[in-house]
């Protein structure tokens, strides 16, 4: 969609507005997608919101309590191998 193409839409009763299909099909945006609404001084901008809400690692790995001393990488990987022929060997 170029600068120059102007496409009109109207805000219902309900304060709902129903975006061109050619701006949904060409952002992928399907039915049920959810957008966020900010203010720009030339307007509103939409942009589609994540997936997932934004975390700080103290959010996640606060909830993983580990005692004891801390693992080397290669304790890690070491571990990581194990349980990968684990798995591997249980198909």
């Amino acid at each position: 969609m170029t600068r120059a193409e102007n496409l009109i839409t109207t805000v219902s009763t309900k304060g709902q507005v129903i975006l061109p299909k050619t701006v949904c099909q060409r952002r992928e945006w399907k039915a049920g997608t959810r957008l966020i609404v900010e203010k720009t001084p030339d307007g509103v901008l939409l942009r589609q919101a994540p997936a997932f809400a934004l975390t700080q690692a103290d959010d996640v790995f606060s909830t993983l309590p580990f005692n004891g001393e801390p693992k080397t990488l290669e304790e890690m990987e070491a571990g990581i191998l194990a349980e990968a022929r684990r798995s591997h060997d249980r198909d």
